[in-house]
């Protein structure tokens, strides 16, 4: 998969893409990431691509003009006319691991990262198929949702993580993921004594598997309890899973 960076910062990007697992995606190009700086796609000496906005008001707008160059030359380059365009916007559909699946298994998408106030509404209303968000709140541009959408689609690629690890990872069946321990089994901390928890040390793969079934409903129904609703439309929730909810007693 493609993915087409078109951003004023393109710097912001190499230290991520060659760091931590998810590098293996990157420097096999099954997750292939081109950078385009946009000021390259000005038109004048001071390669400028942001002016005052219409209307007045506080702040620069991103002009339409270098943006939409850019994505000409992207969709050139690609040999596909309208390729699919991501604009990270406060304003667009929150990123979840649903959004990240799909990314995923789609060919790519250019990413589009605005500055500023914005970019001008008709390179959105023309050529943006997709707005996404982090959450509500605001940032100071679109790279840092742009990575973080990147490092989690990277994460799915076959051969990037363990077999196992991503279908254990919170959100993967709806749930957030329980805790881990390691060594050493026993850890003073201010002079108490934490231990891992007996379960964990007993080798009975079945005991484990519901030790950890549950501590993942107890963490999602006090932290998420929206999620443990849409599980239980969506019938991922089975008796047992049922039974211990209702003796945690948060409902009552």
């Amino acid at each position: 998969m493609r993915f087409d960076v078109v951003t004023l910062f393109p710097e912001l990007f190499a230290p991520h893409l060659s760091q931590g697992i998810t590098r293996r995606a990157f420097a096999s190009a099954q997750v292939d990431v081109r950078l385009w700086p946009l000021r390259d796609f000005a038109d004048d000496a001071y390669r400028r691509v942001d002016d005052r906005p219409y209307g007045g008001g506080p702040g620069m707008v991103m002009l339409a003009e270098p943006l939409l160059r850019a994505l000409a030359a992207i969709a050139a380059e690609r040999g596909v006319a309208r390729p699919a365009v991501v604009h990270f916007t406060p304003t667009g559909r929150r990123i979840d691991q649903a959004v990240v699946r799909t990314f995923a298994a789609e060919p790519g998408a250019v990413l589009l990262c605005g500055r500023y106030e914005g970019i001008d509404q008709r390179v959105v209303d023309t050529h943006v198929t997709d707005e996404l968000s982090l959450g509500d709140f605001v940032l100071s541009g679109g790279e840092l949702p742009a990575l973080a959408l990147l490092d989690a689609v990277a994460r799915l690629q076959e051969g990037v993580l363990h077999a196992p690890s991503h279908e254990q990872d919170s959100f993967s069946d709806g749930l957030l993921e329980g805790p881990h321990y390691s060594r050493p089994e026993k850890l003073a901390i201010d002079g108490v004594e934490h231990a891992v928890p007996a379960v964990l040390m007993s080798g009975h793969h079945g005991e484990i598997a519901r030790w950890r079934r549950e501590q993942a409903l107890a963490l999602t129904a006090r932290r998420r309890p929206d999620l443990i609703t849409a599980a239980r439309a969506a019938g991922r929730l089975s008796r047992a899973d049922e039974a211990y909810l209702a003796g945690l007693g948060l409902y009552s």
